[in-house]
C-alpha cells in the first residue's frame, strides 16, 4: 500500500523468512473463522495508506484444488517447487507473533482471524519461487485462485513475504517491489480516519515499482516513476485487459488502476476499494 511517507532501506528478511516458508509448508490447512476485534484507535497510531472504503461482508470464493509438490532449495535460499508446472499453495493459522509489526490490539480484525498463505510465483529471472502473504480467512481460496493462474501464465513477481519483514513499513514494502496483503494501517482520505482494506487482509498490492500509486502528484514509490507511461508495457506490469486485471477478475477482485483522480496501479481488492 501507499502512503505519502520516505521510503526506508530495509534488509531483506534471512534465515527468519527461510524458516517461516518451511514452518508454512508443513502446515495443514486450517478453515475456522474467527471474529473480528473491536477497533481502538487510542492503541500506536497506523501507518498511512490509501483512500479505499471498508470492505462490506464477503463470502469465501468456491474452493479450488490445490497441489503442493516435494520442495527443494534453490541459490537464493527459498524454497521452489521440483516440477516447476505444479503451483504450491498451502494455507497455515498466524499467531501474534508472526504479525508483531502490522498488527495490535485495536485492529479490525485479529491474528486469529488472519491466514499465512504460501505460493509459488515465476520472478523476473524466469526461475519458479515460493513466497508468503498474510490474508484475511475469507479470502484464501480467491487468492489462492488468482496466483495459481498467474503461476500458470507466467506472470512474473519480484518478491513476495509480509510486509513484517519491512517493519510494517509500506514505503519500504513497496520500494523492494515487495506483493503483500494484510497489513493493519489506515487510508489516506479526508475527514476522520478510516481502515485500509489492508487493514482487514482484503487487498493485495502486486509488483509496486512496475505498478506505481499515484497521489497528489507524487509517485509511490519513486522508482515508479520510470513505468507512468502506461502504453508502454514491460512484465510485471497491470494494464486493462491484462494477465494481472484478468485473474483477479477471475476472483471477483477489483483493481485501483480504474481510479480516474489517484489511479493505484499496484492495488486489488475484495471490495473494489
Amino acid at each position: 500500500g501507499a502512503g505519502g511517507l520516505g521510503c526506508a532501506s530495509v534488509p531483506r528478511p534471512g534465515c527468519h523468512l527461510a524458516a517461516l516458508l518451511v514452518t508454512a509448508l508443513l502446515s495443514c490447512p486450517l478453515l475456522a473463522s474467527c471474529s473480528s476485534q473491536p477497533r481502538n484507535t487510542a492503541h500506536h497510531a497506523p501507518s498511512a495508506g490509501r483512500g479505499e472504503p471498508a470492505p462490506s461482508s464477503i463470502a469465501p470464493a468456491p474452493s479450488i484444488p490445490v497441489t503442493v509438490p516435494p520442495t527443494t532449495t534453490d541459490t537464493h535460499g527459498a524454497v521452489a517447487p521440483t516440477t516447476s508446472s505444479t503451483f504450491v499453495g498451502t494455507v497455515a493459522a498466524v499467531g501474534p507473533g508472526q504479525v508483531s509489526a502490522t498488527w495490535r490490539p485495536g485492529c479490525p480484525v485479529g491474528p486469529a482471524q488472519l491466514r499465512l498463505l504460501t505460493m509459488s510465483y515465476w520472478g523476473f529471472d524466469g526461475r519458479p519461487h515460493v513466497g508468503t502473504m498474510v490474508v484475511d480467512s475469507a479470502v484464501t481460496s480467491a487468492v489462492l485462485k488468482v496466483f495459481g493462474r498467474l503461476f500458470a501464465e507466467h506472470f512474473p513477481i519480484h518478491h513476495m513475504q509480509p510486509e513484517d519483514a519491512y517493519g510494517g513499513q509500506d514505503p519500504a514494502s513497496m520500494a523492494d517491489d515487495n506483493t503483500s496483503g494484510f497489513n493493519c494501517r489506515y487510508a489516506v482520505s479526508p475527514g476522520p480516519p478510516s481502515w485500509s482494506v489492508h487493514a482487514y487482509g482484503q487487498a493485495i498490492d502486486v509488483n509496486p515499482v512496475e505498478n506505481p500509486y499515484l497521489e497528489g502528484g507524487q509517485v509511490q514509490p519513486p522508482a515508479g516513476a520510470q513505468f507512468l507511461d502506461r502504453a508502454d508495457l514491460r512484465p510485471g506490469m497491470a494494464v486493462p485487459g491484462g494477465q494481472l486485471v484478468a485473474a483477479f477478475a477471475s476472483a471477483g477482485w477489483l483493481w485501483g488502476g480504474r481510479w480516474t483522480s489517484s489511479p493505484d496501479y499496484q492495488h486489488f481488492s475484495a471490495t473494489g476499494g
